[in-house]
């Protein structure tokens, strides 16, 4: 497959320009909100780490995926997907795919079962992710590619299953910091040497002051409120039929999202597979991410008639999905079997993926339970 990475000093060039462009915009506005910052951070085209051609995913990124790990994972979640396709005879969209992994085993698990959806629909905004997929499906299953479609935007009208796979954390985030007058937003500024800063100011929002005064924190508590990941539940409900909105992400309920002990908040950067906590190093080549509340995505759905169909950890999701009888079924000698044990311990360990990761139904017209929360569903402590 064609490869763009780029080369150190170009890697390094790109940061600084995109850079330039942050402190240009930062220098007008004299103060961005920090979910300001971490769109043009992720997001400018070309730039951002979300949208330039250096590798994200797997041994030569900066972080793992369940995907990148083995097709185990599509396979089991094929058979959660294969359900509500029954339910529904609808499509399939997935938000944020990445590099494409999970769609390439997801239709080829749906292909041996004969539950093949009319359409895929891939929600991409990296044009550089968007060759990737293609190349990926040309090289490895041609024959799927009639079936994907990528549009621009979610389609106003839909029926079947919307998946996002650790796609609600990479989405912008407010900062806040609750002190004893009430809680203020944390911007980002630059100090008198042109060094990024955080800078604290009143909240105007209205939304944000809402949610921010309905959390219970104590003075000098700091953490994130994630708005853009309210709004996108809210807006695929809105185009939502009949069917389910599936999101899997590192998260918890909102109880333990602010849990008094949590007092800098969830906010990770992630950099040649390491993690640290300063989101203004290397902008364009930095991860910036923050866990999800699921009792907010619960209530956005809720607020926008959906149902919640289940939610529980990805252990629990990807065993009542079946994976250890797909684990058992592959011989056990070699060096694939092997790796797909490894991959299988990531994906159910609770030090590991299993616990972290967590899985989030919403629904309209469709009656469960759901395969994927039939034994284990957590829905109660959201």
């Amino acid at each position: 497959m064609h490869s763009s990475t780029p080369t150190p000093d170009a890697a390094e060039a790109l940061s600084q320009r995109l850079s330039s462009l942050i402190r240009a915009e930062l220098a007008a506005a004299g103060w961005l909100s920090f979910a300001r910052y971490m769109e043009l951070a992720l997001y400018t085209p070309g730039l951002g780490y979300y949208a330039n051609a250096r590798p994200k995913f797997g041994s030569t990124g900066d972080f793992v995926t369940a995907p990148e790990l083995s097709p185990l994972f599509g396979q089991a979640l094929a058979r959660q997907v294969a359900q509500v396709l029954e339910m529904t005879s609808g499509d399939v969209l997935e938000l944020g795919p990445g590099s494409g992994r999970l769609a390439l085993a997801l239709l080829r698990a749906l292909q041996s079962m004969g539950r093949l959806p009319g359409c895929y629909l891939l929600h991409e905004a990296s044009a550089h992710l968007r060759e990737h997929q293609r190349a990926l499906f040309a090289q490895q299953a041609p024959e799927l590619l009639p079936r994907l479609h990528w549009v621009p935007a979610p389609p106003p009208r839909f029926s079947g299953l919307m998946l996002g796979n650790e796609l609600l954390d990479a989405l912008p985030v407010h900062r806040v910091r609750w002190g004893e007058a009430g809680p203020e937003e944390l911007g980002v500024a630059l100090d008198a040497h042109g060094r990024w800063v955080w800078q604290p100011r009143p909240i105007t929002d209205p939304e944000l002051l809402a949610a921010a005064r309905a959390i219970d924190a104590p003075a000098g508590y700091e953490s994130e409120i994630g708005l853009a990941a309210r709004r996108l539940t809210a807006d695929l409900a809105a185009r939502l039929q009949r069917g389910v909105i599936l999101f899997l992400d590192y998260g918890y309920p909102r109880r333990e999202y602010y849990h008094p002990q949590r007092t800098q908040g969830t906010l990770t950067c992630h950099h040649r597979h390491h993690s640290h906590a300063d989101p203004f190093d290397r902008p364009g080549l930095t991860d910036i991410t923050a866990h999800v509340d699921f009792t907010a995505i619960a209530e956005a759905g809720h607020a926008a008639g959906l149902r919640l169909l289940g939610y529980i950890d990805q252990a629990g999701f990807l065993v009542n999905c079946g994976l250890p009888e797909l684990l058992s079924r592959l011989a056990p000698d070699g060096a694939d079997y092997v790796r797909a044990v490894c991959a299988a311990q990531k994906l159910l360990h609770p030090a590991e993926m299993g616990e972290l990761i967590k899985v989030i139904a919403l629904g309209r017209g469709v009656e469960g339970p759901l395969l994927g929360f039939a034994r284990g569903d957590r829905s109660a402590r959201l």
